[in-house]
């Protein structure tokens, strides 16, 4: 099969590799892992938590999954898909790490592009929310699903040829710690006018957006920016609703502008992101 799970995960105490048994991934210090019945493992240790149950709640993990499931943003997966797959060669595997993967629809929307290709990839999709992870995991066998956190990624050196970032916390000192020399970051940002109109409605007045194209990480190349831009009509206020509890604006807007949000039946929003490409720096 050309999609498979992703194997050189390394031990989020001490670095050393992860060697997978039938139930659980260890490391040669003796540190173990057990694998949840439903395939992911849980790789952030209790000292590394800022919160008991940190990351998206299991509220908006669903709210997510049902928005996403709807096909509201099949033309960012389709873009980053194209992105992800140019360049890789058909002859050996390359491995790709979602790190923020959410419930996984992205990584599982690449992994049906490969498969359509013949692109043999191996698959890792990582989050900090447990409920994000299982219910990934659910969904989808073909890749190894970590709860883990990108401020310290359970990934090997070098071992990763693409690494996907969308709408997260980029943390690119440790994106190039794991990419292979030439290996792509993939990020995905919103842009200025991304869900402008909701925006609109919840918040009295808008702020400034604040744009970092011109950013470009340490250690990094940019290779392009991609604006993917649509209207996208929303009906019936359970969609608006999903929508609202899958973004940060849930917890920004005040009780007016959720009410606001809540008496909406329909809403036409305009979807704006830039796909961003960077190549990791050559070594030595």
């Amino acid at each position: 099969m050309s999609i498979t799970p992703f194997q050189a995960l390394a031990c989020p105490l001490d670095g050393e590799p992860l060697q997978q048994s039938v139930n659980a991934w260890r490391c040669a210090s003796g540190h173990s892992f057990d694998i949840a019945r439903q395939g992911y493992v849980h790789l952030l240790p209790v000292q590394n938590k800022r919160s008991r149950d940190p990351g998206d709640s299991k509220e908006m993990v669903a709210a997510r999954q049902r928005f996403l499931a709807a096909g509201h943003y099949r033309p960012i997966a389709e873009a980053l898909g194209r992105a992800a797959l140019a360049g890789l060669s058909a002859d050996a595997a390359a491995s790709c790490l979602d790190a923020g993967c959410g419930e996984g629809y992205y990584l599982r929307e690449l992994a049906d592009a490969a498969a359509d290709d013949g692109q043999p990839l191996a698959l890792l999709g990582l989050d900090i929310s447990k409920w994000a992870v299982l219910t990934a995991a659910k969904q989808d066998r073909r890749a190894n699903w970590v709860v883990g956190s990108n401020a310290r990624l359970p990934v090997q050196p070098g071992t990763l040829d693409r690494l996907l970032c969308l709408f997260g916390f980029p943390v690119y000192g440790e994106f190039a710690r794991a990419l292979k020399p030439g290996g792509e970051l993939l990020q995905v940002d919103a842009g200025p006018d991304h869900l402008l109109e909701l925006r609109e409605i919840i918040y009295p007045t808008l702020k400034p957006e604040r744009s970092g194209d011109a950013t470009v990480p340490e250690g990094f190349t940019p290779l392009g920016i991609e604006t993917i831009r649509y209207p996208l009509t929303l009906a019936g206020a359970e969609q608006i609703a999903d929508l609202l509890a899958m973004t940060p604006h849930l917890y920004r807007a005040n009780a007016e502008g959720r009410a606001r949000a809540a008496a909406l039946e329909s809403l036409t929003v305009t979807v704006d992101v830039r796909l961003k490409r960077f190549a990791r720096d050559e070594m030595g």
